[in-house]
């Protein structure tokens, strides 16, 4: 299969880079990273022609791969009916529901194997802001295999969280990293990209978690294979249309996988002082 055609200079619009205080700002180059953006979708009719146009309005040089679990609402046809208006919408229709990590590994192998130099994931209801992207990609050119949209550094916010929201989230990141060794302020943050070199390493039919899970997961398993992460500052917003796909078990199933592969951690480097004795 031939590698697709990286973007030429001309085809490359202005981009955002981020300053020290953490606010974006507009600068031309062009970029050496082609990316796909994977939108998993399940009932995202009311929001899907939006954020598509957003998408493709932020970042034209990318392509964007719905993958759509079976949605009863006919957001597929909907995201397709927009692609021929735009161009450059793919759509991966899956037969049933499988879950958010599944949907994301699903996109992640498809861009590996159409020759996609990053795979970008985020949400299609909007709680990630279509105009972060290009500081995400250009994280990307500046070295980093794993940039992450943060809500946690300096100039990330979540304006619309409660205390105690807010609290939970906090809390769960500050755990996952010192329990797993992370370093990364937002393990949790669904709004990402990820370099094709990183994904090669990463063996992604072991990685199995879901929601918050599959977050943490692919950044521990990203530290694990020696990635540089970057984090970068993004405004996080409840969803305004649709219902939430988050429950308490995606939240109860994150803590304790969390606790599972750091016991993991401890144990692994008491074998192998046991093996050596």
């Amino acid at each position: 299969m031939d590698r697709p055609r990286l973007p030429r200079a001309a085809d490359v619009g202005p981009r955002f880079s981020r300053p020290r205080s953490g606010t974006a700002r507009l600068v031309s180059y062009a970029s050496a990273v082609r990316p796909l953006v994977v939108l998993p979708t399940y009932n995202e009719a009311v929001n899907i022609d939006r954020v598509l146009r957003l998408v493709r309005s932020s970042l034209p040089e990318a392509t964007v791969l719905v993958v759509d679990d079976g949605s009863p609402d006919g957001t597929a046809d909907l995201a397709e009916k927009t692609g021929a208006d735009i161009g450059g919408i793919e759509v991966l229709r899956r037969p049933a529901k499988s879950g958010l990590g599944s949907a994301y590994r699903a996109g992640f192998r498809w861009g590996l194997a159409h020759g996609f130099d990053a795979c970008v994931e985020m949400d299609a209801d909007l709680s990630h802001d279509p105009a972060a992207l290009p500081a995400l990609v250009a994280a990307l050119d500046d070295g980093a295999e794993v940039a992450v949209g943060s809500r946690y550094v300096p100039g990330g916010t979540i304006p619309t969280w409660s205390w105690h929201r807010r609290l939970l989230s906090r809390g769960g990141n500050v755990y996952a990293s010192a329990l797993l060794g992370l370093g990364v302020a937002d393990s949790t943050s669904g709004f990402r990209a990820y370099r094709d070199s990183v994904l090669r390493r990463i063996d992604l039919d072991r990685v199995r978690a879901d929601g918050y899970g599959f977050q943490i997961e692919m950044t521990y398993r990203a530290r694990q294979a020696g990635a540089p992460i970057a984090e970068v500052p993004i405004s996080f917003v409840d969803r305004v249309d649709g219902e939430s796909k988050m429950s308490l078990f995606i939240v109860v199933e994150a803590l304790a996988l969390v606790t599972w592969w750091g016991l993991g951690r401890l144990v692994s480097p008491a074998r192998r002082r046991v093996g050596q004795s």
